[in-house]
């Protein structure tokens, strides 16, 4: 039996749920009154995503589409970052939302500081995008989780994998 127990805290999406959000968002637009002769478009290119639409209401009514989609997916809203509203060809507005994958390594510090000032007794070690906590107790282990899960102010949604 292992007399150190670990888990990586990791904030990953996956692209075939987005994929799946997007097809409904595409065939709820397609379908709605208000989107009838527009030129509103979504495009998945990698983990970024292309919205063009006529105006700025259709382009904010379209993200909101999005969003509720992904809510229904359980697709994290913080994992998008959203960019600047630009003009597009044919008098179009074009905007572009990235998709966030892993912790940021100033985030991970951040989040490693959170750790060691509530006096849990573990180890955390950034490796890449995610992080590493080791205890040799599963308690503390534990402990970490319900502080990491109660931070509310994270710019990244979290989960837990990797347990050993």
């Amino acid at each position: 039996m292992a007399t150190e127990f670990s888990f990586d805290v990791i904030s990953k999406v996956e692209i075939t749920e987005v994929k799946n959000a997007l097809d409904l968002a595409e065939r709820e637009i397609t379908t709605r009154y208000d989107f009838r002769n527009t030129k509103t478009q979504i495009n998945l290119e990698g983990e970024t995503i292309k919205i063009v639409s006529d105006d700025e209401y259709h382009l904010e009514t379209v993200k909101d589409i999005i969003r509720s989609r992904f809510a229904k997916r359980e697709i994290s809203l913080k994992s998008l970052e959203y960019g600047k509203i630009e003009p597009a060809s044919a008098g179009c507005l074009r905007q572009v939302i990235t998709i966030k994958q892993g912790i940021p390594t100033e985030e991970a510090k951040k989040l490693t500081k959170e750790i060691k000032a509530s006096g849990i007794k573990v180890q955390t070690q950034i490796q890449g995008e995610q992080l590493r906590v080791t205890a040799k107790e599963k308690d503390a282990l534990q402990a970490v989780q319900k502080l990491i899960k109660g931070m509310e102010d994270l710019s990244f949604d979290v989960s837990f994998s990797n347990y050993r």
